[in-house]
């Protein structure tokens, strides 16, 4: 098909979300309570959750169905486009095809309300009329603003310190939307004071804002605590994003051989690489690159075990690759990315080999954010600009080796509130960072002991 860009109609939109769940080749290992290191029931989540929410978390079933109110919902910007990058294939001379869903649309301009919708949706059908939670970048706090504003619902925000600074503009997003925003670590909470009082200058970690809305959840009875990753029924919420790839591909008459996405806590990823995992699966050859900061190497240089969600070990363990739960990475631009866990269920699949692990530089990162912009015309968040980096290392190998692939990656939020990023790195004001083997099994060091 010579075509720039294909969209479906929202008659067309998936009816179901799709939960990989259902098809792993082996059993993902269960949440495990943070006291007696026994596997966890929906009674141990219930101060936390939505019983639904609980319910998809646990369910074994293939397909679950998306309520209309959540469409209606999806509605305002779903379906996403998928978009050939013509032009940064012509700069980057690849016989390559490169292909972008492009997740931008949203009017958080990433792809997290996916998943803010239906957990708002779900609470406030229980009687939740206020949510928690945390957010790194503040994509996912900008998403549950939203999402909560279109519920009438109240939503507190705990944002990791360093991305408060770093980025005003989302946090006027939240505002717009009727969030109520903190700096993480704050004095509002048992843990943010424990953490100040430890390093009054820490940065913060989505560790560290985890243990404080989680803290202000279970402080309220009219209060839940929702998170934008890690957890199975938010990737099976972002399935929405590979669901309608496939039907995209149909469209374009092409299939993908590679899927690239940044990873941080991994929704974003597998939103788009869950559906064509059930097809690697049944046999079709499609290679998977979880994209991640060389300063945050979860994926690459972790260690798969179970350990804490949060900084102050309040939450169940998970079974996943983590860097440990004290570990605070350096205050890179790409926040959404600075987490020390990774979904268990990608977890699962990278320890199995179905997953790769790519991890880069910020300095590389903002460079190929740069020509993606100048091609295609979108300035990328900085966690897009990971899965650029990647997708571009993809195609020069294919420019090298003759190859003509296809490669599809999630372009996962526009950097229009990013810009302060992009200001100092034209300026030379920002640095790689990497973590030496002795400060990565320092932070291992607290991994909890699980018979």
């Amino acid at each position: 098909m010579n075509s720039k860009r294909v969209f479906l109609s929202q008659s067309e939109k998936p009816k179901a979300w799709y939960n990989l769940l259902a098809d792993l080749p082996e059993p993902l290992p269960p949440p495990l309570h943070p006291g007696t290191k026994q596997p966890v029931g929906p009674d141990d989540l219930a101060p936390i959750f939505a019983q639904e929410l609980i319910a998809q978390e646990m369910s074994p079933e293939r397909w679950i169905e998306i309520p209309q109110e959540v469409q209606d919902v999806y509605d305002i910007w779903r379906p996403s486009p998928l978009v050939r990058a013509t032009e940064l294939e012509k700069a980057l001379k690849t016989p390559a095809r490169i292909y972008f869903k492009d997740e931008s649309h949203s009017p958080p301009g990433s792809h997290k309300p996916n998943t803010a919708v239906p957990q708002a949706y779900y609470n406030k059908k229980e009687g939740i009329n206020r949510l928690t939670t945390e957010t790194g970048a503040g994509q996912w706090g900008s998403a549950l603003s939203f999402a909560c504003s279109q519920f009438d619902m109240e939503c507190k925000v705990y944002m990791v310190k360093c991305s408060y600074e770093q980025k005003p503009y989302r946090r006027s997003m939240m505002h717009v939307w009727g969030g109520n925003v903190s700096p993480s670590p704050s004095n509002e909470t048992k843990a943010g004071r424990q953490i100040l009082a430890a390093d009054p200058d820490s940065p913060g970690s989505l560790g560290i804002a985890i243990s404080e809305a989680v803290e202000a959840a279970v402080a309220r009875e009219d209060t839940k605590y929702t998170l934008g990753s890690v957890l199975n029924h938010v990737m099976l919420h972002q399935s929405v994003i590979g669901l309608e790839t496939e039907k995209q591909f149909e469209i374009f008459e092409d299939t993908p051989d590679i899927v690239i996405g940044c990873a941080g806590g991994g929704s974003n990823f597998a939103g788009l690489a869950f559906p064509y995992i059930r097809r690697r699966l049944e046999g079709k050859d499609i290679r998977f690159v979880a994209v991640e900061p060389r300063s945050c190497p979860t994926m690459s240089r972790g260690s798969y075990n179970y350990d804490f969600g949060d900084t102050t070990m309040l939450t169940p363990l998970l079974k996943m690759l983590t860097l440990g739960h004290t570990f605070i990475p350096p205050g890179i631009h790409a926040g959404g990315l600075r987490y020390h866990g990774m979904a268990p269920m990608v977890s699962l699949c990278a320890k199995l080999g179905i997953i790769e692990a790519a991890a880069y530089h910020q300095l590389e990162c903002f460079a190929a954010a740069q020509l993606f912009a100048k091609t295609e015309g979108i300035i990328p968040a900085p966690e897009t600009a990971h899965a650029i980096r990647a997708t571009i290392v993809e195609a020069e190998k294919c420019r090298e080796e003759g190859e003509e692939k296809c490669i599809v990656m999630s372009f996962s939020g526009h950097g229009l509130c990013d810009l302060g990023a992009y200001d100092r790195y034209f300026a030379g004001e920002l640095d790689d960072h990497s973590y030496s083997e002795e400060k990565l099994a320092a932070a291992m060091a607290d991994l909890p002991q699980v018979d």
